[in-house]
């Protein structure tokens, strides 16, 4: 037992000493490795550089459009693939025409109706009708007019006779009268008397009787001229009521047509929507681009498109990270799980892809400092080897709120014509706010910061020696020395290993 155990210990103890004895070859190999590496030197010169303001932003096209039907249907064709690319006026897609050709036949006949309905009453025989019924109405006046002057006329003659006749009669009842006295003077009982009474009694009779037919004359009269009056008014009341309708109908006449005309052109206007409608029911490319979103396929369902796209400040690039809009202006969310669809709710998205521009954002400060037109270098995550050049061409007027802060997005153009270029790359971009020239500085890289100071290695003879200096415009190329160091001195620069670390 006592040999098995001394064994194990042994064989634990030589293990240990190998893995010791490795590790201090590994330990010596690295360090003969970083002294073998000889550090890169630069001078502390004169130079001139520019100071900038650096951010990450997208790489978006030129121009965007979210593109869809006015009105939704079913997809009878769908005439392009994502990728393609289409000319303006090709034609994208069509949706079923069945419903917009029945509404435009519908507002066609509702069309016709109003033009019918405007012909009648240009054409309407209201205006003479009414003339010719006022002066009907003002004949049968004159003629009523002309009835109570005779019907007068006749009733006074007749009042004149009866009074005539009445004058006689009284003069024979008197005659009569006189007689009667004078044959019985005598004796009343005499036969020549009583005939002469008998005279006089038929003589009042007839007195009576002339009274009567006097006073029948003037009560004729009197009701011919009552019943004449009433047929003089009630013919004035129709000349009235005629005049009436024939001023109405003539003042009322234009309005009514005037009125009839807009129907008209409303129903014209309808129809012309409807046509629309129908155009609309095929989607035709606006402009030149490439297809870059595409969802829907022959056979399904689309709605009417509302979306809108977030434009980029100066420019009719869109906004980076921003897939589509609703009509109300949000950006559209994804409560799925994944990826977000392709030009979020839009049944095609269109873009120029043969020009870029990149949209970044700045945070308050540093976009107070940006203005339009100053000098930018980007470059790309994706494109190591590609750097290029551009500008400003405009800075948001107002702030977004971008993961919680408040920042203001730049649109930069750049000057690269790379088939590597992809919209949505990151591009990394350093804003040119200042020139320094002619002053003291040293390579960026060779500055470290320590406790809130700047430091670098400088390298006398065979030694190095670290030193603090102070610091004044810092680029992305050198940094400006303001004390601390004087022209010739020589710093130390990162050395590189393998991978490309320092």
């Amino acid at each position: 037992m006592l040999s098995r155990l001394s064994t194990t210990v042994v064989v634990r103890v030589v293990v240990l000493l190998a893995i010791a004895v490795a590790a201090i070859a590994m330990l010596a190999n690295c360090s003969s490795s970083e002294t073998s590496a000889s550090p890169s030197i630069a001078t502390v010169e004169r130079a001139s550089f520019s100071t900038g303001i650096e951010s990450t932003g997208s790489l978006t096209p030129l121009t965007e459009k979210n593109l869809g039907f006015a009105k939704g249907g079913e997809l009878t064709s769908v005439k392009v693939k994502v990728g393609d690319h289409v000319e303006a006026g090709d034609t994208l897609a069509t949706i079923d025409p069945v419903p917009a050709q029945q509404a435009l036949a519908a507002q066609k006949a509702q069309l016709r109706s109003q033009q019918a309905a405007l012909a009648k009453a240009k054409d309407s025989p209201s205006k003479d009708g009414a003339k010719d019924s006022l002066e009907q109405a003002e004949d049968i006046r004159d003629a009523i007019e002309r009835q109570i002057a005779a019907q007068k006329s006749a009733d006074y003659i007749a009042i004149r006779n009866a009074r005539q006749q009445l004058d006689i009669d009284q003069q024979a009842a008197n005659n009569a009268k006189n007689a009667q006295d004078s044959a019985c003077s005598g004796s009343s009982s005499s036969s020549s008397c009583m005939a002469a009474q008998s005279s006089y009694l038929a003589a009042q009779q007839k007195v009576t009787s002339s009274e009567s037919s006097l006073r029948a004359a003037e009560q004729k009269l009197d009701s011919d001229s009552a019943t004449g009056q009433v047929s003089l008014e009630t013919a004035q009341q129709s000349i009235v009521t005629a005049r009436n309708t024939a001023d109405l109908t003539k003042s009322d006449r234009p309005h009514t047509i005037d009125q009839q005309e807009a129907l008209v052109d409303a129903a014209q206007a309808a129809v012309a929507q409807a046509q629309r409608d129908l155009a609309d029911t095929v989607l035709r490319a606006p402009a030149a681009g490439t297809v870059t979103a595409l969802n829907g396929a022959t056979g399904e369902y689309v709605a009417p498109s509302t979306g809108t796209s977030a434009l980029a400040p100066g420019t009719g690039a869109t906004l980076p990270g921003v897939t589509g809009a609703s009509s109300g202006g949000s950006s559209t969310s994804v409560t799925s799980t994944g990826p977000a669809r392709p030009g979020g709710t839009q049944f095609i998205v269109l873009s120029n892809i043969d020009q870029f521009e990149v949209v970044a954002s700045f945070n308050e400060t540093d976009a107070a400092a940006i203005t339009p037109d100053e000098n930018v270098q980007v470059t790309f995550d994706a494109i190591p080897d590609l750097t290029t050049t551009g500008r400003v061409l405009s800075v948001a007027p107002s702030g977004t709120a971008v993961s919680g802060v408040i920042s203001y997005y730049a649109t930069v153009s750049i000057n690269a014509d790379d088939p590597r270029l992809k919209a949505g790359q990151t591009a990394n971009v350093t804003v040119a706010t200042s020139e320094q020239d002619n002053v003291l500085s040293v390579p960026s890289s060779a500055v470290r910061q320590l406790n809130g100071k700047s430091e670098v290695t400088v390298v006398e003879g065979d030694k190095f020696r670290k030193v603090t200096f102070e610091a004044g415009a810092i680029g992305p190329e050198r940094t400006e020395v303001r004390s601390g160091l004087r022209e010739g001195q020589r710093v130390v620069l990162p050395v590189r290993q393998q991978g490309g670390q320092k």
